[in-house]
């Protein structure tokens, strides 16, 4: 839910899923170095691009958008996972917004989660300070750990072991994208094929 005063504008992307396995997945390394690549930029600044990252994004077999959380409920895969993205979502929204800087207020449209709001100035100083962009450079060692055992279990739901160097990671992506692709269903990646992915040199090839 977007905090008062934020207006969302046309560059905003919506995935609409409520399930951990998915956010999990969107939310690991191997997603991230393929929209890195697939993606575009706005001036200087990575762009999540639906069209060419999303929509060709291979997810691993049996874990597709397309499918319903019911249906893959109790794969092992993606319990690993909704446990690993899980776990990853509550030590960020822990640091995000700690219980000692905080207050929770009851919205007053039902349906809607709490409010957060700081407890004084001094906690709304420091909230301001405490932002995903600035977590994530920091990279604290708690953060590396539980992206690592989202990874490990995201990566084993392709059947793959872990680490990879971000190039491997690309090159079975691609791959599977194009053996998806080939199978003739291309339903803009929710199905079994997905749109089929170009080929991009990383930065600075030759």
């Amino acid at each position: 839910m977007a905090s008062e005063g934020v207006l969302p504008d046309k560059n905003l992307q919506v995935i609409v899923r409520q399930d951990e396995t998915t956010f999990g997945i969107l939310s690991s390394s191997i997603h991230e170095v393929w929209a890195l690549r697939q993606g575009s930029s706005l001036e200087d600044r990575p762009r999540y691009t639906a069209t060419s990252t999303f929509e060709t994004f291979p997810f691993p077999a049996g874990l597709t958008p397309d499918a319903s959380e019911d249906q893959y409920a109790h794969d092992p895969r993606s319990q690993r996972i909704a446990a690993a993205a899980s776990r990853l979502l509550a030590l960020r929204e822990s640091w995000l917004d700690p219980s000692e800087l905080i207050e929770r207020v009851a919205e007053v449209m039902p349906g809607y989660p709490d409010r957060v709001v700081p407890k004084n100035e001094g906690a709304g100083r420091e909230l301001q300070k405490r932002t995903l962009t600035n977590l994530y450079n920091s990279k604290p060692a708690w953060l590396q750990h539980a992206q690592r055992e989202l990874d490990e279990a995201v990566g084993a739901a392709y059947g793959w072991g872990w680490p990879l160097a971000d190039e491997e990671i690309l090159k079975k992506l691609f791959e599977l994208n194009q053996e998806r692709f080939a199978q003739g269903n291309d339903r803009g990646g929710l199905a079994v094929g997905v749109k089929a992915a170009r080929k991009k040199r990383s930065p600075g090839a030759h």
